[in-house]
């Protein structure tokens, strides 16, 4: 599930191969709706962070300006994890 609330965009529950073209469209939908950025990602009530949720999260950072519009909060480890041994820990902005 997917909530908007004061600048911060609330993941929750658990994104497999059945439902992660959903979050996607629905963050996506959020996303492009806001004037203002950085949007915060805020993944504390993410059930697991997998390279299929990671992958959702990288589209969605293309879709801001400069790709840049996104900072992530609460990561899981294991997600983490996926982001430094991508090297990708230099193109998220986390908090």
């Amino acid at each position: 599930m997917i909530k908007f609330d004061q600048q911060e965009l609330h993941i929750s529950g658990k994104i497999d191969y059945s439902n992660a073209e959903q979050y996607y469209q629905k963050g996506l939908q959020i996303i492009q709706a806001q004037t203002q950025f950085p949007i915060v990602i805020n993944l504390a009530e993410l059930e697991q962070g997998s390279t299929l949720a990671l992958a959702v999260l990288m589209r969605w950072l293309r879709q801001t300006p400069n790709a840049q519009g996104l900072q992530f909060k609460a990561i899981p480890a294991k997600m983490m994890n996926i982001i430094q041994a991508c090297h990708l820990e230099h193109d998220l902005h986390m908090i």
